[in-house]
């Protein structure tokens, strides 16, 4: 098989050895070097699933179903499957995530290990919130069976805990109902981030998922101007609509960015004068939740150096001075990002030890990489999120400095007594040095 990437292909690294699991009772060979890494489908940014050492344990062959609760709406699945995977098992019988990414193509063991958030944190919490069980097995051959009951620290430590406490086997989740697979949503523009924060309350206050695109190039009174998505699902008297997945494809890997600050400018204008619906829309859940899924190999606009995914999160008390900073300092710098979305988190707290989300607002940008002039850039939003007392998401990160991923996370020393002894990442060796 060809060598495993990250979804924004950086770093450029490669494992010593490829083992595939096809079962949840796979014995991996002593043969195979030391350290182990689980490797999903590969929706995580960074070197946060990627290892320069060892071995890589590709997960996507433990897909099965291992039993579903209809009334209930429990589910138990093998950690490999993904969660389009789920969603058309669960829509149809009147199911949906509790939570859910920006992707659907992520697997459930990558949702646990990054304690995924969605649209709807302020509303429902974090994945982590709604697994009820997982299966840990362990290098040892030890096998976990983990838990808010059984096991509570290896439950906590698992969730968010980036892969490392050991291989996840199986997870339970508890599933929300709905009444069809359609979502009721409310577009409507902001001309700045102050009209921004009112606008986002409002939403928060009526509305499950909310979210917000943002120009990062706008300057002066119009900085921070954007759009507020806010959706629901929909009632159950909600006309039916015909939905025909289009997925199209990026079929060339242009050697260069096609985003740049030409292109980037034009898409922010065009995408901000677009017509919005503050009256509401029904549309289907697809679009709305995972907009970039219908492109395969969309990662590929970025050319092939890749590209850099910076996510943030600040504290409530200084969120809308940061925010500002932030989007002044990418002003500045001129090369703007072609993804910029901005949400807050509620105020319940990640059950993850390393969990990223946490109460306070998250900023979430794209960079293509152009070498040091990108990396400085970075550098530059590093000392605004440190001065702000923030965090930086590891799912998303390929450079993040260890001093920032230390103050971010105060207990990741305690949390490295539960990483399995043969597990690493890269990402853990380059912030825990």
């Amino acid at each position: 098989m060809t060598t495993p990437l990250s979804w924004n292909r950086l770093p450029d690294i490669s494992p010593d050895a490829i083992c595939s699991l096809t079962s949840r009772a796979t014995a991996i060979p002593d043969t195979f070097p030391r350290p182990l890494l689980p490797y999903g489908n590969g929706r995580s940014y960074g070197d946060v699933c990627l290892t320069d050492k060892g071995t890589l344990l590709i997960t996507r062959g433990l897909d099965r179903f291992i039993e579903f609760d209809r009334k209930q709406g429990k589910l138990r699945c093998e950690a490999g499957m993904t969660l389009r995977e789920i969603l058309a098992l669960v829509v149809p019988q009147g199911w949906f995530l509790a939570s859910t990414p920006g992707t659907q193509l992520a697997t459930v063991g990558g949702a646990v290990a990054n304690d995924v958030h969605g649209k709807n944190h302020h509303d429902s919490g974090c994945f982590g919130h709604h697994v009820k069980a997982l299966e840990l097995w362990r290098s040892n051959g030890e096998v976990i069976h983990c838990s808010s009951e059984r096991n509570p620290d290896w439950f906590y430590a698992t969730i968010g805990g980036l892969g490392l406490t050991g291989l996840i086997r199986w997870v339970d989740i508890q599933l929300k109902p709905i009444l069809n697979p359609w979502i009721w949503v409310q577009s409507q523009r902001f001309a700045n981030l102050g009209e921004f924060w009112t606008l986002n309350r409002e939403a928060e206050a009526n509305w499950p998922y909310t979210v917000a695109w943002i120009d990062c190039l706008a300057k002066g009174k119009s900085r921070g101007r954007g759009i507020l998505l806010a959706g629901a699902h929909a009632p159950a008297q909600s006309q039916s609509l015909n939905y025909r997945s289009r997925d199209k494809r990026m079929l060339i890997d242009p050697p260069f960015s096609m985003v740049n600050h030409f292109s980037l400018k034009a898409f922010n204008a065009l995408y901000y004068r677009q017509l919005v619906k503050p009256q509401g829309t029904l549309v289907h859940y697809a679009p709305y939740f995972y907009p970039l899924d219908a492109i395969q190999n969309w990662n590929r606009i970025y050319g092939k150096k890749g590209f850099y995914q910076y996510q943030c999160v600040i504290p409530p008390e200084n969120a809308e001075a940061a925010v500002t900073d932030l989007l002044e300092t990418i002003a500045q710098h001129g090369d703007g990002s072609f993804l910029a979305v901005l949400k807050t988190f509620g105020i319940k707290p990640s059950v993850g030890m390393l969990s990223f989300p946490r109460p306070g607002t998250t900023l979430a940008l794209d960079f293509p990489n152009r070498g040091s002039r990108t990396l400085k850039l970075l550098s530059a939003l590093d000392d605004v999120v440190r001065a702000a007392g923030g965090a930086l998401y590891p799912a998303k990160d390929a450079r993040m400095p260890a001093d920032l991923f230390q103050s971010g996370y105060p207990v990741w020393h305690e949390f490295s007594k539960f990483v399995d002894p043969q597990f690493s990442s890269s990402f853990w060796r380059r912030v825990t040095v």
